[in-house]
């Protein structure tokens, strides 16, 4: 265990190191949103991969391929695909060049849409950063059995996020993602062949579980498929965090390429995440253990590698954790900012002064995510709540901006709304006494995500299309 601690240290020594170093070049209301529009592709690549791939991936996509097999990777192709889109996308989203998505909502919509959006994106972020601090405690509770619980752990964890994520904003989000990706990534590419070897190889691995495990759709149906894969595609395509790391790029060229990188490693990891459960799910049972699904990364991290590589991959699962948290933490942050109190507020406030406010939402925010994570029992479904919350109220309309010039602001207006309410409403006792029990059973994205496409197709075209000048302005 002193081993791990010591990892653990050096790496939180090093993001504290990084962050501290970044502070000093942070100046102005750019600086803190956006990092001076100065991130170099490279860094881009990481800053991305590392902010995509967090317990959303580590903890729910783990748990989904303990418990199913290889169909979790379904939940990594939605983002896949995203992915393929976005590389069109990227370009158009730097041009924009906006701090937050809302920002873009209002310049193509309406002050309304901008609002409605903030509210969305508070609903899906804190919940994506509450299951963060879920994934830290897990991790200090494996290493320090006894010591801290788990509860505990998300205390602590939800502590030092704060705190971290409050000291540069996006400049010490993406530069010390950039450390973080790295570490990652060479962490876990390497621990799986040795992981597969130390189950007597991919033969022993297959054997000792169910066929299903290792065929397209496992023991799920296509509908149950579609559920995990579409939320995370529509969450990619319309993702805040993203954008936000778009709007920071030194160029558009510096964007696009920053997204073939980010294609390649998310590729690589999400195959190598679910693998690697798979595998553990295997060694569990050959030493007669039986971790919690979604610690299976973790558990096998510290109980079926050599103590070095372990202590490694714990902490750059804790590391991932960490910058998931950190990013999704501070885009919401930027929204409350930039899209109510610079615009509403306080619209002649100091640089100095939005700072000052800037780091005090961090904690607010950060505290409300804390109190989500105390009463969190699933990872997974937590994820697909907050994707589905995302995918349905903000990306239809965040598409149509960039792709669908008839769209209109009272279009806008009603998708981002309609989606927010059924998918927060989904799961009440009310709803489910209202519909049929075949419906009411599944998840929400696909209601939620048809109320919101209709809405936004039909009140465009039943009223009047926006202004052609308008538009020319915000494409040029």
């Amino acid at each position: 265990m002193n081993l791990y601690a010591i990892v653990l240290s050096i790496i939180v020594a090093t993001l504290l190191t990084v962050s501290f170093t970044r502070l000093s070049k942070v100046k102005t209301k750019a600086d803190y949103l956006v990092a001076g529009r100065s991130l170099p592709a490279f860094v881009l690549v990481f800053t991305l991969l590392s902010s995509w791939i967090g317990s959303g991936s580590l903890l729910g996509g783990a748990e989904n391929a303990y418990k199913h097999g290889f169909v979790a990777l379904w939940q990594g192709g939605g983002g896949w695909a995203g992915l393929l889109l976005i590389y069109f996308i990227a370009p158009r989203a730097r041009k924009f060049a906006q701090f937050t998505i809302p920002d873009l909502l209002e310049a193509r919509y309406n002050q309304t849409a901008r609002v409605l959006g903030v509210i969305a994106i508070l609903f899906a972020f804190t919940a994506i950063t509450s299951y963060q601090f879920i994934g830290g405690g897990d991790i200090l509770s494996l290493i320090f059995p006894g010591v801290i619980s788990p509860m505990l752990g998300r205390y602590i964890i939800a502590a030092f996020v704060i705190f971290f994520t409050a000291i540069a904003g996006m400049s010490s989000v993406a530069y010390t993602d950039l450390v973080i990706g790295l570490l990652a990534t060479f962490s876990l590419v390497i621990s799986f062949p040795l992981l597969v070897h130390a189950a007597g190889g991919w033969g022993a691995v297959h054997a000792a579980l169910p066929a299903s495990y290792f065929t397209p759709l496992g023991d799920f149906s296509l509908i149950q498929a579609l559920e995990i894969f579409l939320p995370t595609c529509l969450l990619m395509l319309g993702n805040q965090s993203m954008y936000q790391k778009f709007f920071s790029a030194k160029s558009e060229k510096d964007a696009r390429v920053a997204v073939v990188g980010w294609i390649i490693g998310t590729v690589i990891l999400e195959t190598v995440i679910v693998a690697l459960a798979i595998v553990g799910n295997v060694l569990a049972k050959q030493n007669g253990s039986q971790p919690y699904p979604r610690e299976i990364l973790a558990f096998t991290a510290l109980h079926s590698l050599p103590s070095l590589l372990g202590a490694v991959m714990m902490g750059a699962i804790f590391a991932k954790v960490i910058s998931t948290a950190n990013s999704f933490l501070f885009s919401p942050a930027t929204n409350l900012i930039n899209d109510i109190y610079v615009r509403y507020l306080s619209p002649d406030a100091s640089d100095k002064k939005v700072l000052i406010v800037s780091r005090l939402t961090v904690v607010l925010l950060g505290g409300w995510a804390l109190w989500q994570a105390v009463g969190i029992t699933s990872v997974l479904a937590k994820t697909l709540y907050a994707y589905t919350i995302y995918s349905a109220a903000l990306t239809p309309v965040i598409l149509a901006a960039f792709f669908w010039q008839r769209a209109t602001g009272a279009a806008a207006v009603a998708s981002i709304a309609a989606g927010t309410v059924v998918t927060v409403s989904w799961d009440t006792a009310w709803v489910k006494h209202l519909l049929p029990q075949a419906i009411a059973a599944r998840d929400a994205i696909f209601p939620a995500l048809l109320v919101s496409l209709l809405c936004l197709i039909v009140v465009s075209y039943l009223t009047p299309p926006p202004d052609k000048e308008h538009l020319a302005r915000l494409s040029a």
